[in-house]
């Protein structure tokens, strides 16, 4: 009996002080620092894998945790890789040495002249875009692709597909100048000034809007002055800088087709008067639209009523046909075919 005592307790007890080993409770202390610089590394975050035990390194890359033998103490921080170190009988430092992460925090954006650089390393504020922000969601109008993706940028639009799009970066910056930001395509500035029509009475689209958006490579917002300084007073309200696909990088013949339909309604139309037509103190008579007739080269209804009368008029070249209204000639352009 005492021999069979003997043995179970020789092969009980290695298990029993493997327990009590890997339930042992250790202190541990550490520094964490760079491999490319050796410097501390402060806010790193040092956790037992699996467990709700955690540190933070301070300004010196110190750190204090409490792990049990056999646990994994796992390090990391933004831009480097993270180790995984298991505590094993006797442990009581950890010297960490963090390697930074390839492609890690390494965004590459387009600044002025149209160069690449990474954004990391510049003084001043950049923020870009790539093609698929600015295409999944269509907008016929590229500018109106911006509003709600790039910081402190406001766009607005008042008349849907047929308007221009006004864009200002951080507010406005006078009271009488241009407050849109300068427009350079693949380094050629474009004009984005809001086209008028006679007077003003009319908003047509800006130029920018006749970019295709999936011709966009990426979009580059330079905010501040300093950003924008080599392109001089015009980009006194920032630059967007675009740069256009090209076929650099591809293998070989590649074939690309989108493809997007999109239909709109007009839900109200203003009401219009249909008593007087076009002329000036009652009067008006077609020749040739620059005033060689009556008040032929007047664009407002100032002119003989509604009645019937005949009166030459531009569509019927110049013949005399009766002067009547069409209430319905607005509708009817806009009414889908």
């Amino acid at each position: 009996m005492l021999k069979i005592y003997k043995l179970l307790l020789a092969i009980i007890l290695p298990f029993i002080l493997v327990q009590t080993v890997a339930g042992q409770s250790v202190k541990i202390s550490g520094v964490v620092t760079a491999k490319s610089d050796g410097l501390p590394l402060p806010g790193v975050s040092v956790s037992v894998k699996g467990k709700t035990t955690g540190a933070q390194t301070n300004v010196d890359g110190k750190f204090i945790i409490n792990a049990n033998v056999n646990d994994v103490i796992r390090v990391s921080y933004i831009g480097f890789t993270t180790q995984e170190i298991a505590v094993t009988q006797g442990t009581t430092t950890l010297n960490v040495v963090l390697v930074e992460a390839p492609n890690s925090l390494n965004e590459v954006v387009i600044t002025a002249l149209n160069i690449s650089k990474d954004k990391k390393s510049l003084g001043y504020a950049v923020q870009g875009l790539k093609s698929k922000d600015i295409s999944e969601a269509k907008e016929t109008n590229f500018v109106n692709a911006l509003a709600g993706k790039i910081a402190g940028v406001q766009v607005t639009n008042s008349q849907g597909d047929m308007g221009s799009s006004r864009i200002v970066i951080r507010g406005e910056t006078s009271i009488s100048g241009n407050n849109q930001p300068l427009f350079v395509v693949d380094g050629v500035i474009v004009d984005n000034s809001q086209f008028l029509g006679n007077n003003g009475s009319r908003d047509f689209a800006n130029a920018i809007s006749d970019l295709n958006s999936e011709d966009i490579e990426s979009v580059s917002v330079l905010k501040g002055p300093n950003a924008a300084a080599l392109y001089g007073s015009r980009a006194a309200a920032g630059v967007i800088l675009i740069r256009t696909k090209t076929g650099k990088g591809a293998k070989g013949l590649g074939v690309t087709i989108n493809s997007n339909t999109s239909f709109s309604n007009v839900q109200v139309l203003p009401e219009y008067q249909n008593q007087y037509g076009q002329g000036s103190n009652g009067k008006f008579s077609y020749v040739d639209g620059k005033g060689g007739g009556v008040n032929d080269g007047v664009d407002e209804s100032w002119g003989p009523a509604l009645d019937g009368s005949l009166i030459p008029q531009f569509y019927s070249n110049g013949q005399a046909v009766p002067f009547v209204a069409h209430p319905d000639n607005i509708k009817d352009f806009l009414k889908p075919v």
